[in-house]
């Protein structure tokens, strides 16, 4: 999932706070008739709260996209690595 038209790369810029990103081990999705939101959170064993470390908001058309180029690399991280057990 490049972006864009498909027809050319997109060029992204990324400061240092972000580009050591976030570990998560959780996410919950919702939707609208418009929009999907993916919070992503790191859950911790017996803690009763936990907090959400970051919110995606997509379009319905980007979360079709996305969930294809998922699909697509755990493909090919299958093929390199051998299947994930779930």
């Amino acid at each position: 999932m490049a972006g864009g038209n498909g027809n050319s790369p997109i060029n992204l810029d990324i400061d240092e706070q972000t580009a050591k990103g976030i570990y998560a081990n959780f996410a919950a999705i919702a939707h609208t008739p418009t929009e999907f939101m993916i919070d992503f959170a790191f859950v911790l064993p017996q803690q009763s709260k936990n907090k959400v470390s970051a919110r995606i908001i997509t379009s319905p058309a980007h979360m079709k996209s996305l969930a294809a180029a998922l699909a697509e690399n755990l493909r090919k991280y299958e093929e390199q690595f051998g299947e994930i057990k779930a």
